[in-house]
């Protein structure tokens, strides 16, 4: 898998991709992650890439021209399943989302700033807009580093134990059931006896309904 990250603040992404799982998956040849800074795109001689809006609102607009450079430069060289546009009023991301995206071969990221892009990118470039929440962030770079973080951690091989993904929070549509570790008993807080009576199948049936209580407590939403 290849994912193309365009960015005017490839410095707010760079530590989050070359650490942990991140790295480890691209030290493995699992997934190759490349920053690119849209001022290289630009002709301006300043290396601009905001104007003011027509129209006179307040703000700055990221310019379509080095958009479209970076990404017709990319395109250039490979085909790309999906040209993404992080922005709060994208499709909201989840973990069907990551899994589906885990799926794709080559990925371009376009983290968005100011008052957002020029709405021509929007419309002729990029074929997903994808939001991590209902707030506004100071540019997309974060919103990239958790779109890449859940979806590289899906592919076989990323972390040790491909089954402990599967197990994890909105994987099967609940949350994760409560875990513990040693000791069982610590200031006399102990351990649910079922986890340490080694009966699988009381194990999961426990897991399970402790899943269903806590989603319907705290996100019946999902239900």
């Amino acid at each position: 898998m290849r994912i193309d990250i365009l960015t005017i603040l490839p410095e707010m992404i760079d530590g989050a991709i070359h650490c942990s799982i991140l790295q480890r998956a691209q030290d493995k040849g699992l997934v190759e992650i490349y920053l690119h800074n849209l001022r290289d795109y630009t002709t301006n001689k300043w290396r601009r890439v905001d104007d003011y809006p027509f129209g006179g609102e307040a703000g700055m607009v990221m310019q379509i021209e080095p958009i479209d450079r970076a990404i017709s430069s990319l395109k250039s060289e490979r085909d790309y399943d999906e040209v993404i546009y992080t922005s709060p009023d994208g499709e909201r991301f989840d973990q069907a989302m990551a899994n589906r995206l885990s799926m794709l071969r080559n990925i371009i990221i376009l983290c968005g700033h100011y008052k957002g892009i020029d709405f021509r990118a929007r419309e002729h470039l990029i074929t997903r807009e994808i939001s991590v929440g209902d707030y506004v962030l100071t540019g997309g770079e974060l919103a990239a580093a958790v779109i890449a973080d859940a979806t590289v951690r899906l592919l076989p091989g990323a972390i040790g134990d491909e089954q402990s993904a599967l197990s994890d929070s909105f994987q099967d549509g609940l949350l994760a059931a409560p875990v513990y570790t040693r000791p069982a008993d610590y200031k006399g807080w102990k351990v649910p006896e079922v986890l340490i009576s080694g009966h699988e199948r009381k194990i999961r049936e426990w897991r399970m309904a402790q899943a269903q209580e806590r989603t319907e407590r705290l996100r019946p939403d999902m239900l």
